[in-house]
C-alpha cells in the first residue's frame, strides 16, 4: 500500500471531475468519512466522454463507442453525443442499469496526481465530493482511530495504483498502433429527417479509429504478434464498439421525444 503523503505537496494541472484535489493526509482529513450513496454518479452527469484504459475495452465495447482523440490518441468512452450530456447518468446520479461504468468514474473521488515538481505521484481526494461527510456522521472513516488508513481508504488507494498501471499499459498499446500506422480519421454522422421527407446529414463527431484497411494490409507475422500480445483482441473490441453510435443516437432521440411529456407532468 502506498504511504499517505504529506499535505504540503502542491498539485497543479486539471483533471476531469476534479476541481480542488488535495493530497490525502491524516492530519488534514482525519475528520472525514464516507457516506454510502445509492446513486453516486451525479458528478459525471455532464461528461460525454471519459478516458478508458485498454483493459476496459472488452467490457466497454458492449455499452458505448470507444474512440481515440487528441494528439496522444487517448482512448475515450463516448457516453453522449452532445457536449455536457451523459446519456448513461440520470439527473439523480444513477448509472444506466447494465451499462459499463468506466474505471475513471469509479475511482472518484480518489486520484493519483503528480506534484508540481513532477517528482512523484501522490494520492489525492476531491475534498468537495458529495460522498465525503463529517466523520462523526460517516458510515466509514477515512482513517482509523490509530491514524492508519481504513480498509476503505486502502482499497481506494490500491484502485488508483492499479489504474495508473493500466494507464501506462494503455500508452504502450497506443504506441503500438501508432508504430503500425493503423490510425485514420473518421466521422460519426446522423441522418436527421426533415419535414419534406428528406434527410439532412449531421456530423456528430470527428475522431481517430483503427483503419480496417490498414489492419488487413499487415503481414501475417505482424498480425500474429498483435494476436499473441493481446493487442488484436483489443483492436477488434474497439472496432466492434463503433456500432454503439447508433445506440447513443437512439437514446438521445428517445430523450428528446420524452422531454415534452416529462415537462407536462411537472
Amino acid at each position: 500500500m502506498a504511504k499517505t503523503p504529506a499535505a504540503a505537496s502542491p498539485i497543479t494541472g486539471s483533471l476531469l471531475f476534479y476541481t480542488t484535489p488535495e493530497p490525502l493526509s491524516r492530519d488534514s482529513h482525519n475528520g472525514l468519512g464516507v457516506s454510502r450513496m445509492e446513486k453516486p454518479f451525479g458528478f459525471a452527469r455532464k461528461a460525454h466522454v471519459v478516458p478508458l484504459t485498454v483493459a476496459e475495452f472488452t467490457f466497454a465495447s458492449i455499452s458505448f463507442p470507444i474512440i481515440f482523440a487528441g494528439p496522444d490518441y487517448t482512448p475515450l468512452g463516448v457516453l453522449g453525443i452532445n457536449q455536457g450530456e451523459n446519456l448513461f447518468v440520470s439527473e439523480d446520479g444513477a448509472f444506466t442499469v447494465g451499462g459499463y461504468v468506466p474505471a475513471y468514474i469509479r475511482r472518484y473521488p480518489f486520484v493519483l496526481a503528480t506534484d508540481d515538481k513532477q517528482e512523484r505521484m501522490v494520492v489525492c481526494i476531491e475534498r468537495n465530493a458529495e460522498i465525503f461527510v463529517d466523520r462523526a456522521t460517516a458510515e466509514i472513516p477515512l482513517f482509523e482511530d490509530n491514524g492508519e488508513p481504513s480498509e476503505y481508504t486502502q482499497n481506494a488507494i490500491k484502485f488508483c495504483e492499479d489504474f495508473e498501471g493500466e494507464r501506462r499499459r494503455t500508452e504502450a498499446f497506443v504506441k503500438l498502433l501508432k508504430d503500425h500506422d493503423l490510425f485514420e480519421m473518421r466521422e460519426s454522422v446522423f441522418n436527421m429527417p426533415k419535414e419534406d421527407g428528406t434527410f439532412e446529414q449531421v456530423k456528430l463527431a470527428e475522431y481517430f479509429a483503427v483503419s480496417e484497411a490498414k489492419l488487413n494490409a499487415l503481414t501475417g507475422e505482424q498480425l500474429t504478434k498483435l494476436r499473441d500480445n493481446g493487442a488484436l483482441e483489443k483492436i477488434y473490441n474497439h472496432l466492434t464498439s463503433l456500432v454503439g453510435w447508433d445506440r447513443l443516437i437512439a437514446i438521445a432521440s428517445d430523450r428528446t421525444l420524452q422531454a415534452p411529456v416529462e415537462a407536462a407532468k411537472a
